[in-house]
């Protein structure tokens, strides 16, 4: 049974800095592209980031590019977001996913292309 934690959230201030954490068992996590996505109170799922099975290719929202960088330790089973210069609007449940195999990354931004997903983390961004 795949299941993947993800940690790592927290209140912070703006401009602060926070790192997710997403591990992932019960599935050969190497094989597999992952996402970060999040989803704030009354709004849709939305895409954050994604990083194909290696850690060679990313692919960013705009709302993040510059700040946030994904990555992987496939050895520990572990993907990452670096979340630099956070802002209220970044105030989110963060969700890692693991996507379905054979998708272009450019597909790897709609949610449907995703099958397993964590619980989230809640992240909190202080004026």
């Amino acid at each position: 049974q795949a299941q993947l934690v993800e940690s790592g959230g927290g209140l912070v201030q703006a401009g602060g800095s926070l790192r997710l954490s997403c591990e992932a068992s019960g599935l050969t996590f190497s094989n597999y592209a992952m996402g970060w996505f999040r989803q704030a109170p009354g709004k849709a799922r939305e895409f954050v980031a994604t990083i194909n099975w290696s850690g060679s290719s990313t692919y960013y929202a705009d709302s993040v590019k510059g700040r946030f960088t994904i990555s992987r330790d496939n050895a520990k089973n572990t993907l990452y977001l670096q979340m630099n210069v956070l802002k209220p609007e970044d105030t989110a449940v963060y969700y890692c996913a693991t996507a379905l195999r054979g998708q272009p990354m450019s597909a790897l931004s709609n949610p449907s292309q995703y099958l397993y997903w964590g619980q989230g983390t809640q992240v909190t961004v202080s004026s």
